[in-house]
């Protein structure tokens, strides 16, 4: 017997001979039959075996994949220190980390391992984690994060974030270990710790002109989740495109999408025009008056959505008109603001519609709209003494307090040349004017606005957005103190029981009880109506619907998008249960 004989025979199955010879004696339909039902039991024993696999096994996020967002604007200073507008924000969420971090709604250690506050709200103490390196390789010690601050607080840089660190003093225990002292207890100080990291041995020989102008702030080396691969810029040195990829080394695990590649526009219409033709695939920060005709025409988006701390209304300067002096007066004016109307008109439905200072979800009474009705606001003004005069407009006649002359109901709105603004403030004129006031609209570039009216404090009512933040602090807009510019109490109100409250509040670190003085601040101010509270905005975020693990809540400002995009992923793998904790 030779070789090949041997090995055949070394591999021939027991009995195979004579089942081959039982097949042979099939006859031809037989056969047929019997083929028939062998290819049945194969393809039946691969469906049991892939119905068992799914069953022992589960799907999981792998690393791969990549997308393109849009972005409307250029970088110029990709920097936590300098960084202003939304772009350089966006951007630098992606590049940097900070001492901690949002998820969901609560601020937890990012590249610190731990904090501890002190009894008295005035120390914050970190220990940074040990795996912390900047994207060249570097480690990240408490020097950089001194190094940062120092530079915020340097006049000389004209950091945008300087007030919040004016008088905090910085103490660097080791390397890992820093702390924060306050001259006086500031409960939302913690909220200033997601401070991106900037890396001392790259800016530290750089005197605040070189700082401002460095080529870093387009080139950006932080510790964070995904560090700059590519630049394209245009013929004029321009950048049009950044390709982020991820890094590897991030102290939380390489994110799970490869890349991140950011096309920057002009316009909106440009970057419509880019989505719409595929060219990208996210588009950041989309006017809701653009939604309808994209979501119609593809079916590969989320549309993501969700309420802005940000609170528009109008508010009321009783200094300058003696008209709005009168309660009955803001009562009136108040009770026949259509919200619903403001919100479905101008808004498309893309806003959620409040009664109060405070964002929807701080308190129960905001979660529902207030509803117009002139024929109460109607009532509330003549039983007060006002009365349709010859010229069709309100009047209430004199009295010792008028000085021995009549009211009318005549007041101006000031606004600025914002489109959906401007549309509210001829909406809410109209209202005005059906119960009887005469109005006038003032609409103003945004620049003149601050600085020669809000500046001023020169308008009877001014159709108004303030930006309350993720960590409340409702201080600086109705403070008596904060009355003055360059205070953001532009109601002018002054109530020292409001006063009081708000002094507690922002010096209280128990969220339970700053809630609850919150709570009769609200009540206070709506008892008073030092302004019409009417809507908080929604932004928006298209997104590619091959991107899982991203929820949009509870955001403050467009660049809190990317905050978990670690987490963010495209491809997926399948492996055995018992493996998957192992494997996360």
């Amino acid at each position: 017997m030779n070789q090949d004989t041997e090995f055949k025979n070394e591999f021939r199955v027991k009995g195979s001979e004579k089942l081959l010879s039982i097949i042979r004696s099939f006859s031809a339909t037989e056969k047929v039959v019997f083929g028939f039902f062998t290819i049945i039991f194969i393809l039946s024993s691969l469906t049991l075996t892939y119905k068992a696999g799914k069953i022992f096994m589960v799907e999981i996020p792998s690393h791969g994949g990549e997308f393109t967002e849009g972005i409307i604007g250029l970088p110029r200073s990709i920097n936590p220190v300098l960084a202003f507008t939304d772009v350089d924000k966006d951007l630098s969420t992606l590049v940097y980390s900070g001492l901690v971090k949002y998820e969901n709604n609560d601020l937890i250690p990012d590249i610190a391992s731990k904090y501890d506050i002190s009894n008295d709200g005035l120390i914050y103490s970190f220990t940074l984690k040990d795996n912390v390196k900047f994207h060249d390789g570097v480690e990240l010690t408490t020097d950089d994060i001194e190094f940062t601050i120092q530079k915020i607080q340097d006049s000389a840089i004209k950091s945008p974030k300087k007030t919040d660190w004016a008088g905090v003093t910085i103490k660097k225990i080791n390397d890992k270990e820093i702390q924060f002292i306050l001259k006086q207890p500031y409960a939302p100080f913690l909220s200033n710790l997601t401070l991106g990291i900037t890396p001392k041995h790259i800016w530290k020989n750089l005197d605040a002109d070189q700082f401002v102008f460095s080529e870093y702030n387009l080139e950006p080396i932080g510790s964070g989740p995904y560090k700059v691969e590519e630049i394209i810029k245009n013929k004029s040195g321009i950048p049009t495109k950044y390709t982020f990829s991820s890094f590897k080394k991030f102290y939380n695990g390489e994110p799970y999408i490869s890349n991140v590649n950011i096309n920057f526009y002009s316009n909106e219409k440009l970057a419509i025009e880019a989505y719409t033709s595929g060219e990208i695939e996210n588009f950041a920060g989309i006017s809701p008056k653009e939604i309808s005709p994209i979501a119609s025409s593809s079916k590969n988006i989320n549309i993501l959505h969700t309420p802005l701390p940000r609170i528009f209304g109008i508010f009321f300067n009783q200094n300058n008109s003696q008209i709005l002096a009168n309660k009955e007066v803001r009562q009136a004016l108040n009770l026949v603001i259509d919200r619903d109307e403001i919100i479905n008109k101008v808004l498309y439905g893309y806003g959620a519609s409040i009664s109060g200072p405070l964002p929807r979800e701080m308190t129960e009474d905001a979660r529902h709209s207030e509803n117009s009705d002139e024929d109460i606001a109607k009532e509330i003004l003549t039983k007060a003494g006002w009365q349709i005069n010859k010229d069709g407009i309100l009047e209430k006649k004199s009295t010792k307090k008028t000085g021995g002359s009549a009211q009318v109901l005549e007041l101006s709105i000031s606004t600025s040349d914002a489109e959906d603004l401007k549309q509210i403030a001829e909406m809410v004129k109209v209202k005005w004017e059906n119960l009887g006031a005469k109005v006038n609209v003032k609409v103003f570039e945004f620049g003149d606005l601050s600085q020669n009216i809000i500046k001023t404090r020169k308008y009877d009512a001014l159709l108004y957005g303030e930006a309350i933040g993720k960590n409340i602090d409702l201080y600086a807009f109705w403070h008596s103190s904060q009355k003055n510019y360059p205070g953001l109490n532009v109601a002018m109100y002054v109530n020292s029981k409001v006063d009081k409250i708000l002094e507690e509040a922002r010096s209280n670190s128990n969220e339970n009880e700053r809630n609850n003085l919150y709570e009769s601040f609200n009540q206070i101010i709506q008892e008073d109506i030092p302004a019409i509270f009417i809507y908080s905005p929604e932004y928006i975020y298209l997104m590619s619907n091959k991107i899982n693990g991203n929820t949009l809540k509870n955001i403050t400002s467009a660049s809190d998008r990317f905050y978990g995009i670690d987490k963010w992923y495209i491809t997926t793998d399948y492996v055995w249960k018992i493996f998957k904790n192992k494997i996360n």
